[in-house]
């Protein structure tokens, strides 16, 4: 090899080392493994948190979580609030380079509320006119209100004035996905490889277990202004082991933290804890298709018993607030309903909870009552399971856990498993009432995880959505959660603040109610 040729190769080797030297690697920690990377059927945070990064709707949130264009660069609604005329941006493109199409949210809108699809968020789309006709097979799929007037003009008609349907489209039910690839590569379309996706990264690796590689997309409209080249997300379910990982700087943030160690964390990490306002629920779901959970004297007794102010205080470390009703605080207009016996001392609610129990035929002198927790695991709810057990173990319940890993945990319950008590939450899809209390609608197979069914609850609810004047529609919600919360067959524990490590060279993080971060706002510094 000649002196001249060394030489070449070795610039080109440096060149290329000088390149990859130069690529920015974002690590970030994930506080679950996801169950799958389709946007229509993922239902957890931590899947949510990647459709962000490699999807985008026709609206999208920024890093305050505000609601900006994101496919669509403008918007027009017609005066009785039914009808929205979407304009796409003229350079959306998927990541290989096809262009982003009104066509493609009309065929995905249909593909997730076809029922053979089976997608259990489908009736958050309901708002859409035959919505919820064509999701029960009443009506075929053209029958949708949803309309590609040409490629770049969308049109969306509702059943009635949605509030909050902007904030709806930034949510994954509603992101496009591309229909050549699903439909000629089937459930294979979601492998790295054969993925495209429309949103500022592309899926590069999956390994399970292990960790999400997502590389920036070039096509993506704003990816000039994108400066992290990669982000790997790893699923780490153990906050304590995250905790370590993050401490060495293997990883630059993390989504929770575990709350026994909140004073070492803020006296070692000081400001890299970031602590907010979170609209989210904690929650145990109680299994009402058996007895005796089916009685509501049961389920009442249950969460009497529970002593909310050490769980939040003691478990949480003060980083979670005690819940006495269904809908967290925090909607504008909105007055959250709470349980009847809130003003009782925690004595006289176990005595009243040992009463409860008495008439239902339980306690001295009777059965006593066994009770097998289910809880996805991590420190945090382990310690809050062991914690209620002790609680009711104090008006005579015998409880028994058993724990298993995310991905699984919600898997039984979404698919109709059986359980007595589950542990459960929900983070808000959208700032509306609504949001929460849907989750109790007997129609709601997916996330109505007890399998409660109430139908002056169903009628409330569902009127609210035909309520023009928003206290009136407010109230009406008032007076479904006031059943939700007299029922219980959902016991609020907690009301979320989120909780997350950030490290100092991640800039750009900006603490909102959403806890929502997309990795294009972010800046990572040596």
């Amino acid at each position: 090899m000649t002196s001249l040729r060394r030489l070449a190769l070795a610039c080109l080797a440096l060149l290329f080392a000088t390149a990859a030297s130069a690529e920015v690697v974002y690590d970030r920690g994930n506080s679950g493994e996801p169950e799958t990377l389709d946007p229509h059927l993922v239902s957890t945070v931590q899947e949510a948190n990647l459709m962000r990064e490699l999807f985008e709707g026709l609206t999208a949130h920024d890093g305050r979580a505000d609601v900006v264009p994101g496919v669509a660069e403008r918007w027009e609604v017609s005066d009785d609030g039914r009808t929205w005329v979407f304009t796409l941006r003229p350079d959306a493109r998927w990541s290989n380079g096809d262009p982003v199409t009104a066509e493609d949210f009309a065929f995905s809108l249909r593909r997730i509320l076809d029922p053979s699809f089976a997608a259990k968020y489908a009736n958050l789309l309901y708002p859409i006119l035959n919505a919820e006709k064509v999701n029960k097979g009443e009506a075929p799929r053209e029958a949708l209100g949803v309309v590609a007037r040409d490629a770049r003009t969308l049109e969306i008609r509702l059943e009635r004035p949605t509030p909050y349907f902007l904030e709806l489209l930034t949510h994954q039910t509603t992101y496009p996905v591309h229909r050549a690839s699903v439909e000629r590569f089937g459930r294979d379309w979601l492998k790295p490889g054969r993925m495209v996706t429309n949103g500022a990264y592309r899926l590069a690796e999956n390994l399970p277990n292990d960790h999400i590689r997502l590389e920036k997309n070039p096509f993506f409209h704003a990816a000039s202004e994108v400066a992290i080249d990669v982000v790997n997300y790893v699923p780490l379910e153990d906050r304590g082991a995250a905790l370590r990982r993050f401490q060495t700087g293997e990883i630059q943030s993390y989504d929770d933290v575990p709350a026994e160690q909140i004073a070492f964390i803020r006296r070692t990490l000081g400001d890299q804890l970031r602590i907010a306002p979170y609209v989210g629920v904690y929650y145990y779901a109680v299994n009402v298709r058996k007895a005796p959970f089916s009685d509501p004297r049961i389920r009442r007794a249950l969460s009497m018993a529970l002593d909310r102010e050490f769980i939040a205080d003691k478990v949480w470390a003060g980083t979670m607030l005690p819940a006495y009703g269904w809908v967290p605080p925090g909607f504008d207009g909105y007055a959250p309903v709470e349980a009847s016996w809130r003003a009782m001392s925690q004595l006289e609610r176990e005595d009243a909870a040992s009463a409860l129990l008495k008439q239902a035929g339980y306690g001295p002198g009777a059965k006593r009552l066994e009770v097998e927790i289910r809880y996805n695991s991590s420190e945090n709810h382990q310690n809050t399971a062991t914690a209620i057990a002790d609680m009711w173990k104090a008006i005579g319940v015998s409880t028994r856990l058993i724990n298993s890993d995310g991905k699984t945990h919600f898997a039984h319950l979404q698919n109709g498993g059986d359980f007595d008590v589950a542990r459960a939450a929900w983070i808000a899809d959208y700032r509306d009432p609504q949001n929460f209390l849907f989750l109790g609608l007997s129609d709601n197979v997916g996330f109505n995880y007890p399998g409660w069914k109430s139908p002056p609850y169903d009628a409330l609810v569902k009127a609210s959505d035909d309520i023009a004047d928003p206290a009136a529609r407010l109230a009406t919600l008032g007076k479904a959660e006031a059943i939700l919360v007299d029922e219980q067959p959902m016991i609020p524990i907690l009301f979320y603040a989120s909780k997350a490590l950030v490290s100092h060279r991640l800039k750009g993080w900006e603490d909102n109610v959403m806890d929502i971060h997309p990795t294009r706002y972010l800046r990572l510094e040596p």
